[in-house]
């Protein structure tokens, strides 16, 4: 058994896939139209075939008070990898990339967490 797809819930998929795609640096893999919403996938620009991350619709009734909590206590939605999170904490930060926790070293990691601007707190982590 494998990992093939996880979601992120987002307020709006079009803000989602401008930020996760012209910020972080993802690429939009799939895109299927589905009513209302859309199957929208990214994945790393380094990892095409691997795990897709689908930018979600938050339009369950339970998605938005859970994330407001989440946010509220400062806790981040998921975490990805980075080879250097001081570096990739200054590139975003100069596209405009608002942080909630500076580069912060913990040992074994070093991590920042970052606003996504769809309701979220994201995680970036680079083992040390």
């Amino acid at each position: 058994m494998k990992i093939i797809v996880t979601s992120v819930l987002v307020d709006d998929q079009d803000k989602a896939l401008d930020f996760y795609t012209n910020k972080l640096g993802f690429v939009k893999k799939t895109e299927i139209p589905m009513g209302a919403s859309r199957w929208l996938t990214v994945v790393s620009p380094a990892a095409p075939d691997g795990v897709e991350l689908l930018l979600e619709p938050d339009s369950h009734p339970a998605a938005r008070p859970f994330k407001d909590a989440l946010v509220r206590d400062g806790i981040p939605f998921t975490m990805f990898a980075v080879d250097d999170v001081q570096a990739e904490h200054d590139r975003l930060l100069a596209l405009g990339v608002v942080f909630t926790q500076p580069p912060t070293n913990m040992g074994p990691v070093t991590t920042t967490v970052l606003d996504d601007t769809c309701g979220n707190l994201i995680q970036l982590v680079q083992m040390n």
